[in-house]
């Protein structure tokens, strides 16, 4: 199995959209690209560790792709937008890539590089691309929390 982590907003939502995914296996919600070691939820809300909402994604690269995975984020928030998704603003809410390899360094610059020359969005793309560092587990309420409230579509 592979990792992926992206950070595209609030990440309820987005974990939603990866579990859809055939070929990911596992889903989890949590904090990533801050200074802070074992950041809670409060903390991070505070914009103060540098963190970002990110969901990581275990998947089955024989079943999907990085780059599917990259269609998926692309899909489900707005990249053109700094610090902020809809009406969560801050930091922690800003659009990233944390690559894992450089494989996946690579091929979020192209993924990028391809979106833009699409002209789908009409502002700059502003998406973080990092190297990851830790990820941080958020608490368990937040892991699956569409399905936990019923909802297929956040």
């Amino acid at each position: 199995m592979t990792k992926a982590i992206f950070g595209a907003g609030c990440f309820w939502g987005v974990e939603a959209a990866f579990r859809r995914v055939p070929g990911v296996t596992a889903t989890a919600v949590g904090y990533s690209g801050g200074s802070k070691d074992h950041a809670t939820y409060e903390e991070v809300c505070s914009g103060q560790t540098g963190h970002a909402e990110v969901v990581e994604v275990t998947f089955d690269a024989d079943k999907v792709s990085y780059d599917d995975l990259l269609a998926v984020f692309w899909d489900c928030h707005d990249p053109t937008t700094l610090n902020r998704q809809g009406p969560d603003v801050g930091s922690q809410y800003r659009s990233a890539i944390f690559y894992l390899n450089e494989v996946q360094r690579e091929t979020a610059h192209a993924s990028v590089e391809a979106l833009t020359a699409s002209g789908r969005f009409h502002g700059p793309v502003v998406t973080e691309i990092t190297e990851a560092g830790p990820f941080w587990m958020a608490e368990d309420y937040h892991q699956q929390y569409v399905e936990k409230r019923g909802g297929g579509h956040f």
